[in-house]
């Protein structure tokens, strides 16, 4: 590709033609403020609409020789010579003209914002040191839409970037966002404005990470959370995902994608839950039952390829856009709600509490695992398996609240009899890592003995591709091809590969969020940062390869389970208890 020179700010650069100004300008260090525009979204796209007109810059070359206002983000650069300037006096009082415009509709309800401290608007407001609204007028009003369990829509607050209707659309290919209305009542929202809850949404989150203001947010559970801990006649018990261990970390400090899992437990046991508890037991205990039921299905060759079902925004993916397909995603809960339906059934027994008196309460990465939680098929009896859940920016919040700092807490293990867990639980949480820990257990399960040496990691399944394919041996001339899926838009591609040639995999996994709940709808915002991403990933294989323990069906606690209580997988009731149905939306 040929380049072009271009001058900014007196400084030459040369950059590949039909780069962006903004791009140039990044490459000589010069900062140009954005909103609308993000790099990555997730699965190679990035949104640049110019919708929002912050990256003004006053620049000639474009029409000619004449000095104009242009969009930095979605300008291209085409022929040498242009020059550009990005901070005159032109483009520095359009830029805040732009922004007290945008602030003259929003409310300024920052200190009690969602998004207090992480809002883009709130950070240029005050980089701009605007200190007053200069703009008197007529504000949009728009009812809260929380009609789901998940997340909430305040459009009173929208700025029309349209990030979430690219991450929607585009990267997750769900459709639910589109632009509404013309002119000053112009926002994202769903078609004809409809709650959120009544259409296709699957509730990853995808959209809260991307939107830039307050005005897509989880709705949040903290303060029945607080309730519960200091309610006297409650038992309350809290589970950790595999995930949030690698990223709540860099809230206090820790390098990024560095484990605190046992400093995770300490800050947890401080906030006063009575047990700590892990997902990773469950994660193994899904393996015991996905594993036998890869198994029965690989062998009898039916309803084929078997989809894990851990994650609930691919479930709602699935019930929703793909419902014909509905007979082959496994029976299993997820770990979430596994866990939740041991603790209200063994443990609340083993204690002598009353299910209803049990609180379980689950951090997790995800937006989704709010909705899952509050599905009506997982509460029998009207008691729920999991009462409440909090995302890990969430659990980030409380710790601050409770004035617990992580790096200050010594290392602390988790409870039993639900904390032991091996390696293969902890992957988990990165793309490939659920399939990969399937396979470890499927060919003991198979051949009656463990793999060897490097054997055990299958290398084939992990990395941060959207797509990842490959042949895996489970036996001595039994082979089967797997498919690993990121992402929506990545499933949409696998199930629509499924449709046309059912044999093509027999074991399908898929994640909603790109990359796995390492980027999940509740972690830490990234921005687009898949440097980070990365060290998130090697943070759970990390975790994995130091544990002596690297195989689900050898967790003893597990093993504990089966033969006190479930009799084995598959049986009576492992089913009642572990296993569900899925339906079309």
């Amino acid at each position: 590709m040929s380049e072009v020179t271009i001058t900014i700010n007196g400084k030459q650069v040369s950059v590949p033609a039909g780069s962006t100004i903004l791009e140039a300008a990044q490459k000589l260090n010069i900062n140009i403020p954005t909103l609308c525009y993000c790099k990555e979204l997730g699965c190679g796209v990035s949104n640049k609409p110019a919708s929002c007109r912050i990256c003004l810059v006053e620049a000639t070359g474009i029409r000619g020789p004449r000095k104009i206002l242009a969009p930095a983000c979605a300008t291209p650069i085409s022929r040498d010579g242009m020059e550009v300037w990005t901070n005159s006096a032109r483009a520095l009082k359009a830029r805040r003209t732009v922004l007290e415009l945008l602030l003259s509709d929003h409310p300024k309800d920052c200190l009690t914002c969602p998004k207090n401290q992480d809002c883009e608007l709130q950070k240029l407001a005050a980089e701009f040191g605007i200190s007053e609204i200069a703009f008197k007028g007529e504000k949009n009003k728009i009812p809260v839409d929380n009609s789901s369990e998940a997340i909430m829509r305040d459009l009173s607050k929208c700025i029309m970037c349209r990030r979430c209707e690219t991450v929607c659309n585009k990267v997750q290919t769900v459709g639910a966002l589109t632009g509404y209305g013309r002119g000053f009542k112009a926002k994202v929202g769903t078609a004809s404005m409809i709650p959120l809850a009544n259409t296709s949404c699957t509730f990853c989150g995808q959209c809260v990470n991307a939107c830039p203001v307050g005005a897509i947010t989880g709705i949040s559970y903290v303060k029945k959370v607080w309730s519960a801990i200091n309610d006297p006649s409650k038992t309350v018990i809290v589970q950790t995902a595999p995930a949030v261990r690698v990223a709540i970390g860099q809230e206090f400090g820790f390098k990024p994608g560095q484990p605190v899992t046992k400093k995770l437990v300490a800050g947890l046991r401080a906030l006063g839950f009575d047990k700590v508890f892990d997902t990773n037991f469950s994660a193994d205990l899904t393996i015991m039952e996905e594993g036998h039921e890869i198994v029965e299905r690989v062998k009898s060759g039916k309803n084929l390829p078997i989809l894990t079902s851990c994650c609930p925004g691919w479930i709602n993916f699935i019930e929703h856009h793909f419902p014909d397909l509905l007979h082959i995603p496994s029976s299993c809960k997820s770990p979430q709600q596994m866990f939740g339906a041991i603790a209200k059934s063994f443990y609340a027994e083993k204690i002598g509490v009353k299910p209803e008196d049990l609180i379980v309460v689950s951090v997790m990465p995800c937006q989704a695992k709010k909705y899952e939680a509050a599905r009506p098929e997982f509460a029998p009896n009207g008691v729920r398996d999991v009462d409440y859940v909090v995302t890990t920016r969430e659990l980030c919040r409380m710790f601050r609240e409770a004035g617990i700092n992580l790096a200050n807490m010594s290392d602390d293990e988790y409870d039993s009899p639900l904390g032991q867990s091996s390696g293969a639980a902890d992957i988990f949480g990165v793309t490939g890592g659920v399939l990969e820990a399937a396979c470890r257990s499927v060919y003991y399960f198979i051949n009656g003995k463990n793999l060897d040496g490097d054997a055990i990691n299958f290398r084939a399944v992990r990395g941060l591709s959207g797509v990842k394919e490959a042949k895996v041996e489970l036996a001595p001339g039994l082979s089967i091809n797997v498919a690993v899926a990121s992402g929506l838009g990545n499933a949409r591609k696998v199930l629509e590969a499924v449709r046309q040639d059912p044999n093509r995999f027999q074991a399908v996994e898929i994640m909603a969020c790109p990359g796995g709940c390492i980027n999940g709808g509740g972690q830490p915002f990234i921005h687009g940062d898949t440097d980070l991403l990365e060290q998130r990933m090697k943070g759970l294989y990390s975790e994995d390869e130091q544990k002596s323990l690297r195989l689900s069906h050898e967790n003893t606690d597990i093993k504990a389970l089966y033969e006190q209580f479930l009799g084995e997988p598959g049986s009576e009731k492992a089913h009642h208890l572990l296993h569900t149905v899925y339906h079309s939306k």
